[in-house]
């Protein structure tokens, strides 16, 4: 009996020796230069530096690199949900190569190489379930740490037939290829195509080649920057001023799908919620909505013409002396009556709200964050203040647990009054530059944010707003979103954010900012619009019509032709120009415009069910072509069409003059014109009808009855 206990034990110690699963154990072992351990996963210690990977989930690796006397500090994520996931365990062997050694960390669908070099230098290579190499680093420019200036770096080598879509909002084509960038939320009204940085920050990227994709985000806060195959067409090469090198590289399972590569990247930072069913309804907004007689006029419009409508924004005029959380009251002298009579009405309200609290002893607000300590500072610990609407502002320090829950509070009289949602903006965080201030001037100059040496909480981890300014506005969502659940907790909240970081989706709907009444900016909003989409911002919009300057009729229309199935429909403009409003432009373009919307609720069942599916998957509800069928070849450039969720093929005519469009119909399937009923085969191109009146739209054969509502 001893014997046969005794062999079963061995062949159990056996198997687990085995199996892929199981957590090799070693002792450090010293090398020349450096060492190695692993338990659940590889560390490295070089010179001065420590190397850390290791599975965070099947198909998903985390990659660390930061000095060996900083790694073991909090080891926080804005980006990342809470708790960070743990992970599988991995099986670590170890080889010797000539002078090389190569340790391997193997999981259930991915693995990761280091190879550590006699220059103490390491190496990493990310390997799918096959073995095949999803992405290497450049031996010639391996993960580095400046140990002069703390900032970080690397090279990742790029095929020359790879696609890269992602990094959010980028005022870029679909593919990003070829293009070198700066993530720092910036205030950029006006931008043009190709303007960098503008209001939103996503180092997240998805490479795509022979329809095999992965992966990476660099968990970075600081000012980042990605050069993609730009100065070398083999090369990516990203880093940033400090902070760790802290790279998630996600492979998409074991069919490298890059829909399962999004499911990864929002199971790590989150997904957009669920939104109120009106918040997917048409929304009205433009600065200069007041006095109330004039809202109550916009609404009885919609109501008169016919035209759906489910929200209607106040700008900072509603305000009293751009006092954020107060109501002018000599334009809005009964605010409450207002908000409710327009929700009997059908209409939500949504007001705007900055982080500028204006310095005023006799403004409550301010009284109440100067006495919390609420407000950034200068590093001798004074009150940081500058210029935006209400003159000189102080403004809260949002990575406070304390100011967050400060500023949550001070919702409570909007709440009350009726408001159901809000609408954050000036939050880069962005400040006017001063009168006498005699540099030329830029859209980006450094001066229109804080400066870099004002000093933030950090959660219990200060330092200067340099590590922090990208997060602002998320963080700012977040104080905004957990105050609204906590006044009306049986209420979804609806936020609707400029700037914003990865992971910001968990609070926020987001826009693409100052858009401008042009053919061009109609054309951009596709490809910005998609990119947020496969970053993981599921539910977001661009001013319809354009908000600096106005648009023709014809733009107008078709604008709202090709917003009509975005996740966010708001038309938008700027003070002092003509009435941009869907009644706008005479009776011809009325009844066109009420059609367009009106498809819109036609379809609203099929579009909430993409919501409610995209809460659960990640996955966008409007999404590129390429994402559904990326081993077609046609499709991975196209963006001027979009799905909308897998079965609604959408092409916008977005240029002028133009009243037939060719239509790419990806493969997979075939599609149904879905006014005319003819049929189109997958993987064809046809020129199709387009009149002013009609936005091309097509459903996926076979399911064409579960989305024709009408």
């Amino acid at each position: 009996m001893r014997s046969t206990s005794a062999f079963a034990l061995c062949f159990t110690l056996l198997l687990a020796l085995l199996s892929p699963s199981t957590v090799v154990r070693a002792d450090p072992r010293q090398f020349a230069g450096g060492s190695a351990e692993w338990q659940g996963g590889i560390r490295v210690t070089l010179k001065d530096v420590v190397l850390d990977v290791r599975l965070v989930y099947a198909d998903t690796v985390r990659v660390r690199l930061a000095p060996a006397n900083r790694f073991e500090r909090l080891d926080r994520s804005y980006a990342v949900v809470a708790p960070r996931p743990a992970g599988p365990a991995g099986a670590v062997s170890e080889r010797v190569e000539g002078d090389l050694r190569i340790i391997t960390l193997t999981g259930p669908e991915c693995s990761a190489r280091v190879t550590v070099r006699p220059d103490t230098s390491a190496v990493v290579a990310i390997l799918d379930a096959a073995g095949h190499v999803v992405v290497e680093d450049d031996p010639a420019a391996p993960p580095r740490v400046d140990a002069a200036t703390g900032a970080v770096d690397v090279t990742k080598l790029h095929p020359r037939d790879q696609f890269v879509y992602g990094f959010g909002e980028k005022a870029l084509p679909l593919d990003r290829t070829s293009v070198e960038m700066v993530h720092w939320n910036s205030d950029t009204p006006g931008y043009k195509t190709g303007t960098d940085p503008i209001y939103q920050t996503t180092p997240f990227y998805i490479g795509l080649r022979r329809g095999k994709a992965y992966g990476l985000f660099f968990d970075n806060t600081y000012r980042s920057y990605f050069n993609v195959a730009k100065r070398h067409p083999e090369r990516i090469s990203f880093g940033a001023p400090g902070g760790w090198l802290d790279q998630y590289v996600f492979c998409g399972g074991a069919a490298r799908d890059p829909r399962q590569v999004i499911r990864r990247y929002t199971e790590l930072t989150g997904r957009s919620e669920l939104p109120p069913l009106w918040a997917l309804g048409y929304q009205q907004c433009r600065w200069g909505y007041y006095p109330e007689k004039r809202v109550r006029e916009i609404a009885a419009k919609f109501r008169e013409t016919g035209i759906p409508c489910d929200a209607i924004y106040l700008d900072i005029d509603y305000m009293d002396g751009y006092r954020v959380f107060t109501w002018d009251k000599s334009r809005f002298p009964n605010p409450k009556q207002m908000v409710g009579d327009l929700r009997r009405d059908g209409f939500h309200t949504v007001v705007i709200i900055d982080p500028g609290i204006k310095v005023d002893e006799a403004y409550a607000a301010y009284q109440s964050g100067k006495a919390g300590r609420h407000f950034v500072t200068m590093p001798d610990g004074s009150e940081f203040q500058g210029a935006v609407w209400p003159g000189l502002c102080a403004f809260p320090d949002f990575t406070s647990p304390r100011a967050r829950q400060w500023w949550g509070s001070q919702f409570a009289e909007l709440v009350d009054t009726g408001v159901r949602g809000f609408w954050t903006d000036m939050n880069e965080p962005s400040v006017f530059l001063p009168p006498n201030f005699d540099e030329p001037w830029s859209i980006q100059h450094p001066a229109k944010t804080f400066p870099s040496e004002t000093r933030q909480d950090g959660d219990g981890d200060p330092d200067s707003h340099a590590r922090y300014h990208n997060v602002y506005g998320q963080q700012m969502t977040r104080a905004t979103r957990d105050g609204l659940l906590a006044l009306a907790p049986d209420q979804r909240p609806f936020i609707l954010t400029r700037a914003t970081f990865a992971g910001g989706q968990r609070y926020a709907a987001s826009w693409t900012g100052d858009n401008i009444a042009t053919w061009e900016h109609l054309e951009l909003s596709i490809p910005m619009l998609l990119s947020m989409g496969v970053s993981g911002q599921s539910l977001a919009g661009a001013d319809i019509g354009g908000f600096i300057d106005s648009p023709t009729p014809e733009l107008y229309v078709r604008w709202l032709q090709a917003a009509c199935l975005t996740p966010i429909m708001r038309s938008h403009t700027v003070a002092g120009t003509p009435d941009q409003e869907p009644f706008s432009y005479g009776p011809e373009y009325t009844d066109i415009n009420r059609a367009t919307i009106e498809l819109r609720y036609e379809l609203m069942p099929y579009l909430y069910t993409q919501f409610a599916l995209a809460e659960q998957t990640g996955e966008p509800v409007m999404r590129p072509l390429w994402l559904d069928t990326p081993t077609d070849n046609r499709v991975l450039t196209t963006q001027d069409e979009f799905l909308v969720g897998p079965d609604l093929l959408v092409a916008p005519v977005v240029r002028p003059g133009v009243t037939t469009r060719r239509v790419v119909f990806p493969i997979g399937a075939d599609w149904i014109n879905w006014y005319t009923g003819e049929l189109h085969r997958g993987g064809t191109d046809a020129d199709v009808a387009a009149p002013i009146g009609r936005l091309p739209l097509f459903a996926r054969a076979g399911r064409a009855r579960e989305v024709d509502l009408r």
